[in-house]
């Protein structure tokens, strides 16, 4: 989920840094989604981990629509990054969380989810709901299983 919406904000314009941290705030909603917004059976929330920052380096500063879809950020420093949850998501977490578990593939894995994504439509791609449906879930289980295929063969 985190690849292939950081590259759907990526075809949508959102620059490199910022669409990174859109695909790793859009799947850590999506997983607490899917969970119903739930509780562990231990009673906590399962915690993603993401970059800590302190209150007062945060100041919020509203919300960031792509599409019809909304997250919201915060300012950090002179950065704008997003957040869930009052975690920052930013494009070092990506990186370290998503980025890393392909090693040497990434390159090849990100331009695939680019091509793939670069080829429907804006409106497709502006629609939380089109992208989910027409993109996200028809391909899913594919890529994930060739992603990782290519990363066993690594």
């Amino acid at each position: 989920m985190a690849v292939l919406q950081a590259a759907r904000a990526s075809v949508l314009g959102v620059p490199l840094s910022r669409a990174k941290g859109w695909g790793i705030n859009r799947a850590i909603f999506y997983a607490a989604a899917k969970r119903g917004f739930k509780a562990l059976p231990t009673g906590r929330i399962a915690k993603v981990p993401v970059t800590r920052v302190p209150a007062r380096q945060a100041q919020r500063e509203g919300v960031f629509h792509l599409g019809d879809e909304v997250a919201y950020t915060t300012k950090v420093g002179r950065e704008t990054q997003f957040t869930i949850g009052g975690e920052v998501q930013t494009e070092e977490d990506y990186d370290r969380q998503i980025a890393s578990r392909f090693g040497d593939k990434y390159g090849e894995a990100w331009k695939e989810a680019l091509k793939m994504v670069g080829s429907f439509p804006k409106f497709v791609l502006s629609s939380q709901n089109e992208f989910f449906h027409q993109v996200y879930r028809p391909v899913r289980d594919e890529l994930s299983g060739k992603w990782m295929e290519m990363v066993a063969s690594e």
